[in-house]
């Protein structure tokens, strides 16, 4: 499964210095593939080909970037477990949630962005004028391991229905699904230099995307360590940053909630990828009185969890994605330990019956309190945080007392009620009583979770410019 070349200018090109990295299976911890790793040639090179095809495919109609928008998806289609199974063997996911999640979730972007595409309105008359919106530029789409091709799809559809070129740097961690996804785009005949790939790490490839000053914006989706990075980098050429970062987002139980039904939602949700999740819920808030009835109810849930080999379709949770993934949740637990919260499941160790592979017991912390570490640091693993509160207004208190601001979950028997609760959540995206996923409403964070919206119409705004015509 060796990949070491980069996809440049519409071909598959060898790297400018030869340098190779290993993919690791996190649930044999074997070397499965290679990929080569870039340069800032690479990006240089890169960039100059983007820059030249911007030119005539910014001018496209809309009709003809959504005829290479359904290819695309036909693609997609007919090759989506392949790539469902490429995610489970180069970040473990298990092969059921790869292939209905991970693979299909990405899917469902570039569905998405030709429902936007085909309604939206490039100009309109406004005032004693008209209000154009045009194509930012070239684009650098810096993309993280944990939903491989779910970021990449959600920033590549709108980029290229609005009439963009792209760069992307996909993880080195997993590389492997964006390799097959470049793939899809040129069967899908785009035309060369619209879409291009290099592979390399973040202080490398990345930061040249970032610092590029061919480059017209970067989107980035990652650590919000790394943002703040890409953000400085970014600003001496004064191009746009759009940004998903970290999250340490608060599951709101409220007193009327079915509690028990309410836990073992939150605590699966908490788990969802692992809990290598941005947006997991991972601090959930319960009334002081029900303390012992959430616990019960979290021992029930974590019972329920199945771990083992990701390529089995009854396995529930993997392995996390590296060994440094698996030493930073080791210490976290430890602190949760260390500080005094009550372990009511798991704890530090690989699972007994596992010995091999990044696996972490699923977890979950009793009478954690606001300042321990495990409630304010994002852990990126399957631990949960369970913390009580008195009133309302304390547990919208404790909701907003993080850095982040990436969503929000509320349970309530009530809708109207926990509709008021999630208008007082500085949050960009909230849940209420379970509600699914929605790949057309926008997805993003307050404070350090970033800024800029992904998906729908409002991340494909992100993507345009906008002009004014008077006279």
């Amino acid at each position: 499964m060796d990949k070491l070349k980069f996809y440049i200018d519409g071909a598959w090109v060898d790297p400018a210095m030869p340098a190779t990295l290993g993919v690791q299976n996190p649930a044999t911890e074997e070397i499965f593939a290679k990929i080569s790793l870039g340069s800032r040639q690479d990006v240089d090179r890169a960039a100059g080909v983007a820059r030249r095809a911007f030119a005539s495919y910014s001018v496209t109609s809309a009709e003809t970037r959504l005829g290479y928008l359904r290819k695309i998806i036909a693609g997609f289609k007919a090759r989506l477990p392949e790539l469902a199974r490429t995610m489970t063997l180069e970040m473990g996911a298990p092969i059921t949630f790869a292939t209905e999640r991970q693979a299909t979730v990405a899917l469902f972007h570039f569905e998405e962005i030709v429902r936007v595409l085909e309604k939206y309105n490039f100009e309109e008359p406004m005032g004693p004028g008209v209000v154009r919106r045009e194509p930012i530029g070239v684009c650098g789409l810096i993309t993280p391991w944990n939903w491989p091709l779910n970021q990449v799809a959600s920033k590549v559809a709108p980029a290229l229905a609005a009439g963009c070129t792209v760069v992307l740097k996909p993880s080195e961690i997993a590389p492997l699904s964006a390799l097959l996804f470049a793939e899809i785009l040129h069967d899908a005949g785009l035309p060369p230099g619209v879409f291009n790939l290099v592979n390399g790490d973040g202080p490398t490839v990345g930061e040249a995307i970032a610092a590029h000053p061919g480059i017209d914006m970067v989107s980035f989706t990652g650590s919000t360590a790394a943002g703040i990075r890409v953000a400085k980098l970014a600003a001496d050429t004064v191009k746009r940053v759009a940004q998903e970062l970290g999250g340490k987002s608060a599951n709101i139980i409220l007193p009327d909630a079915d509690l028990q039904a309410a836990v073992i939602q939150g605590v699966h949700a908490c788990y969802t990828n692992g809990g290598q999740n941005c947006q997991s819920p991972t601090r959930m808030l319960i009334p002081r009185a029900q303390r012992d009835e959430a616990f019960a109810a979290a021992r029930v849930a974590v019972d329920a969890v199945r771990l083992g080999d990701p390529l089995d379709p009854a396995t529930t949770l993997g392995p996390m994605v590296s060994q440094g993934q698996f030493d930073k949740i080791q210490a976290l637990i430890q602190s949760g330990i260390d500080e005094g919260a009550t372990l009511v499941a798991g704890g530090t160790g690989r699972p007994a019956e596992i010995n091999r592979g990044y696996y972490v017991r699923p977890t979950v912390f009793g009478d954690v309190t606001p300042q321990m570490k495990i409630a304010r640091e994002e852990i990126f693993g399957p631990v949960l945080s369970i913390m009580s509160y008195d009133s309302e207004d304390e547990a919208i208190e404790i909701t907003n007392d993080t850095p982040f601001g990436l969503a929000g979950f509320v349970q309530s028997k009530d809708r109207d009620h926990a509709r008021a609760v999630a208008n007082r959540i500085r949050a960009g995206r909230v849940y209420l009583n379970g509600a699914p996923f929605d790949r057309s409403l926008p997805f993003g964070g307050y404070k350090q979770s970033g800024n800029g919206r992904e998906f729908g119409v409002f991340g494909f705004e992100e993507y345009l410019e906008v002009k004014a015509i008077l006279g």
